[in-house]
C-alpha cells in the first residue's frame, strides 16, 4: 500500500493595536493579499487562516473586499478561519473573565463574517499555562496549536509529534496540535523539493499522520528579503502549492478541524508552562540568556539528546525583567476590576472594548520584534487603558457613592507587597512610589488619554552583545552599515539601521520616574547626565522614603514623603534630610501637578554641588516629530532634541497632535538640561535607535552650610486641547 500523509497549514496574521496604518497597508500588499491570490490560483490547497481583531478591524474598514473573499474561501471549504483572543492578548496574563470575553468576541466576529463559529483558537505567542483549557472551552473552542517545544517539555518523543493530543483542566477537554519544527523551518525558507521529501519521509501506510505547520503569515512576503523569495522571481509559494497539487495522491492538505472530524487523537498530554524556544531565551536576564542560548545552540549543533530538555525562562518573568511591563500589566488588572464593576449599558460596553484593546500582547513582553520598546504602541496600549479607567471612574463619580475615585489613597498598585500612593482627579491619575525615591512612575492625562510618564529605562539586553560584535566585525572588514542578505529566518539576520549604534548604548542605574532628586558634583555637564556618566553624591534617587501624610482635598490632594540620607563630600558622608510634597489639583481639562522639594543639611560639614530634579516624560517625539516640542526662551525645539538653558523660570512642552501642552513654572530660577532618552533595540529591519521619552533636569547650585535648608518648587500646569471621551459621545 502506498504511504500517505496529511498537511495542515495554519497561517497567523497579526498587526498590533496602535500600529501605523501605512504598516497595515504595506503588509497587506506584500503578504496578506498575495496569499489569498495564491489560494484562488490553487483551489485544491486547503489550509487554516487566522486574522487578529486589530487586523480584521482594519481590513473591514480599508479593504472590505478582502473580508468578502475570506468568507467565500470558507464557504467553498478551502479555508478554515481560526479564532482566539480578539485583540491578541496573552490569555495567561488576563483575569478569567477577560480571557473568556476576548475569546467570545472573536468567535462572534468570525460567525458574523462566515456564518460559522470557529472551532480552533490561535494562542498568542503560543504562551501556554495548564489552566487555559477551562477558558478556551468556555469560550467555545475545541482545539489550539502549541509549539513543538511544549511537547518536548511534556516528554513527547519527536516521532510522536505528527498528530494532536487531548489535554484537560477542571473537566474541560481541549485538543492540542504541535507545530512541527522541521516543517516550520522549511516553509518557506527551504527548497520546495526538500519540503516534499521531508513529508514523504514521515508518511505511513495507514495515512494516520498529520504535519501541522502553524506560523506567522507575515513571513510569506513581509519579512525582510521574503517578498522576492515568495512572490517575485523565486515564486516559492506558487511552486510549493503546485507541488502539493501534483502529489495529492499521497499528500493531502487538510484543515485542522477536518482532520479532527475523521481521526482520533494520538493520546493525552499535560503540558507545563511554556512558549516557543526563543521566547524562553528572551524572558531570561541578559547574562543568563547569553549562557542559555549558547548551551542550547551548541547542543543542537552537536545533535546531543539533552537539547530537548533545555528550556529558558517563564513568560511572566517579563514582569520581573521590566518594571515598565509590570506597571502596564498591573494597571490593566486595576482597570479590569473597575470596568467590570460598571453597570450594564453602552458606557460599559465601550469601556470593555477599550480594556480589551489595552490587553493586546505586543507591549507586555520584549523579543526580536521590539515589544515594550516600541514606544508608539506602548502609548497606544496605555491610551486604551486610560480610556477604560476614565469611563469607569466617571461612572463611579456619577453614582453618588461616598467613596468616589478621586483623591489620595494608598494601595499596592504594582503588587510587590509595598504600598504606593495614588493621587487622582477628574483630569489625571498620578502614582507615587515611596519605596523607590518617592518617584512619579505613572502620570496619566485623562482627557487626551496620554501616559505622560510612560518612559522606558535604558538597560542591557543580550542582543546588545550581538550588535557590538557585528559593528566590530564590520569595522574590521572596512565596512560601514552592513545589511544582511539572502533569504532566511528573521531570527538569523543581523542588520543595523544606522552606523555607530553600539556607541549609543547607555544604561540607567535607576528607573526613569519623575520628580527624582539628585545631588551631583558641581562640574557635572548636561552631556554626562544624558549619557549616564555622572557621579551620584546622595542616596535620594531610588532609596525608600517614608510617607509623612497624605491628604484628600476636594477632587485632589497631596502626599508628603521624606528620607534621611547622606551626601558624600570630600570630608566624608554628611547626613541630610530630603522632603517632597506632591500635590494634584485642577479640572478635567486643566489639571496641575506641583512638586516641592526641601533639602536640609543635618551635619556639621557644608554640602556643595548641584541639586537636580529630574522629569522623565514622553510626548511621542521620536524622529524629530514636529508635533512634539519644548518651548525654551521662546524657541520651539523638538521633544527629542538635546540642549540646555540657563536661569529659566518657565518653559513649555507638549504635542500638538495629542492635544497636550504642559507649562512648567520653576521657583527659584533653574538651569535646564534636556536630552532624549533613547534605547537601542532589534526589530525585523535590524537594530535601531528608539525614542522612549525626554529627560528634563532642573538644576540649582548647592551650597548648604551646616543646619541650612533650601527649597525648590516645580509646578506643572496641563492644558488639553480636546476631550476624547466627549468626542466618542461617552
Amino acid at each position: 500500500m502506498a504511504q500517505r500523509i496529511s498537511l495542515a497549514l495554519a497561517l497567523h496574521n497579526h498587526q498590533p493595536v496602535g500600529n501605523f496604518g501605512w504598516v497595515f497597508g504595506d503588509v497587506y500588499d506584500s503578504a496578506y493579499r498575495p496569499m489569498l491570490d495564491a489560494l484562488d490560483r490553487h483551489p485544491r490547497v486547503r489550509l487554516a487562516l487566522h486574522y487578529t481583531g486589530p487586523l480584521l478591524d482594519w481590513l473591514r474598514a480599508e479593504r472590505p473586499e478582502f473580508v468578502d473573499r475570506l468568507a467565500g474561501l470558507v464557504a467553498r471549504g478551502q479555508v478554515e478561519l481560526l479564532g482566539g483572543g480578539y485583540y491578541e492578548p496573552v490569555l495567561a496574563s488576563l483575569p478569567e473573565r477577560d480571557r473568556i470575553g476576548q475569546l467570545r468576541k472573536m468567535a462572534d466576529e468570525i460567525q458574523r463574517i462566515t456564518g460559522r463559529r470557529p472551532r480552533g483558537a490561535w494562542l498568542a505567542e503560543r504562551v501556554w499555562e495548564p489552566d487555559l483549557p477551562t477558558a478556551l472551552v468556555e469560550g467555545g473552542y475545541d482545539w489550539t496549536i502549541l509549539d513543538d517545544n511544549h511537547f518536548r517539555a511534556a516528554a513527547i518523543p519527536e516521532e510522536k509529534l505528527w498528530g494532536p493530543y487531548t489535554t484537560d483542566d477542571q473537566g474541560s477537554i481541549l485538543t492540542v496540535f504541535g507545530t512541527e519544527k522541521g516543517l516550520r523551518y522549511r516553509i518557506p525558507f527551504g527548497d520546495v523539493d526538500d519540503v516534499i521529501a521531508y513529508l514523504r519521509d514521515h508518511a505511513t501506510e495507514e495515512g494516520d499522520r498529520v504535519g501541522m505547520m502553524g506560523d506567522d503569515g507575515e513571513k510569506f512576503g513581509s519579512w525582510p528579503t521574503t517578498w522576492e523569495h515568495c512572490w517575485g522571481a523565486n515564486r516559492w509559494v506558487d511552486r510549493f502549492f503546485e507541488a502539493l497539487e501534483s502529489n495529492a495522491d499521497w499528500l493531502t492538505t487538510i484543515t485542522p478541524s477536518d482532520w479532527l472530524d475523521h481521526n482520533p487523537p494520538i493520546g493525552r498530554v499535560y503540558v507545563p508552562t511554556a512558549s516557543y524556544a526563543e521566547m524562553g531565551e528572551w524572558a531570561l536576564p541578559p547574562d543568563e540568556s547569553r549562557v542559555f542560548t549558547g548551551l542550547l545552540h551548541a547542543a543542537e549543533a552537536a545533535g546531543r539528546p539533552e537539547a530537548r530538555y533545555l528550556r529558558g525562562g517563564f513568560w511572566r518573568n517579563f514582569q520581573i525583567k521590566y518594571r515598565e511591563i509590570n506597571d502596564l500589566h498591573k494597571q490593566m488588572l486595576r482597570t479590569s476590576l473597575k470596568v467590570h464593576a460598571m453597570p450594564a449599558g453602552p458606557a460599559r460596553l465601550a469601556a470593555l472594548d477599550h480594556l480589551f484593546k489595552g490587553q493586546s500582547n505586543d507591549c507586555y513582553w520584549h523579543g526580536l520584534f521590539g515589544g515594550i520598546y516600541i514606544s508608539h504602541m506602548r502609548l497606544a496600549t496605555y491610551e486604551h487603558l486610560i480610556a477604560a479607567e476614565d469611563a469607569a471612574d466617571r461612572a463611579a463619580r456619577g453614582s453618588g457613592t461616598l467613596s468616589g475615585p478621586d483623591g489620595v489613597r494608598s494601595a499596592d498598585v504594582d503588587l510587590d507587597g509595598i504600598d504606593e500612593v495614588i493621587l487622582a482627579t477628574p483630569g489625571q491619575v498620578v502614582v507615587v512610589k515611596p519605596s523607590e525615591g518617592a518617584g512619579i512612575g505613572s502620570w496619566d492625562v485623562r482627557a487626551v488619554r496620554h501616559a505622560l510618564g510612560a518612559v522606558l529605562r535604558r538597560r542591557p539586553e543580550a542582543s546588545h552583545e550581538t550588535l557590538v560584535e557585528h559593528e566590530r566585525a564590520s569595522s574590521e572588514r572596512g565596512a560601514g552599515m552592513d545589511e544582511a542578505t539572502g533569504v532566511g529566518s528573521i531570527h538569523d539576520r543581523v542588520a543595523t539601521k544606522e552606523a555607530g549604534l553600539a556607541g549609543r548604548l547607555h544604561y540607567d542605574a535607576y528607573e526613569r520616574r519623575s520628580g527624582l532628586v539628585h545631588v551631583l558634583p558641581a562640574a557635572t555637564t548636561p552631556g554626562e547626565f544624558a549619557r549616564a556618566e555622572f557621579e551620584e553624591l546622595a542616596d535620594f534617587v531610588d532609596a525608600p522614603y517614608r510617607v509623612l501624610d497624605s491628604v484628600t482635598a476636594g477632587a485632589g490632594g497631596f502626599v508628603r514623603a521624606a528620607r534621611n540620607g547622606h551626601v558624600r563630600t570630600a570630608a566624608g558622608p554628611v547626613p541630610a534630610l530630603v522632603e517632597k510634597r506632591i500635590e494634584v489639583a485642577g479640572g478635567r481639562r486643566n489639571p496641575t501637578l506641583t512638586l516641592e522639594v526641601g533639602l536640609e543639611n543635618l551635619g556639621v560639614t557644608p554640602i556643595t554641588g548641584i541639586l537636580a530634579v529630574e522629569w522623565a516624560t514622553t510626548m511621542l517625539g521620536g524622529g524629530a516629530n514636529p508635533a512634539a516640542y519644548y518651548l525654551l526662551d521662546g524657541e520651539r525645539v523638538t521633544h527629542d532634541s538635546p540642549g540646555s538653558r540657563a536661569a529659566l523660570t518657565s518653559l513649555r512642552s507638549g504635542n500638538d497632535y495629542v492635544g497636550l501642552d504642559v507649562a512648567t513654572e520653576v521657583t527659584p530660577a533653574a538651569d535646564a538640561w534636556i536630552a532624549p532618552i533613547e534605547t537601542i533595540s532589534n526589530s525585523e529591519a535590524g537594530f535601531e535607535r528608539v525614542y522612549q521619552g525626554s529627560a528634563l533636569v532642573l538644576t540649582w547650585p548647592l551650597d548648604l552650610a551646616a543646619g541650612a535648608r533650601m527649597a525648590v518648587r516645580v509646578e506643572q500646569r496641563l492644558s488639553t486641547g480636546r476631550d476624547r471621551a466627549e468626542e466618542e459621545g461617552l
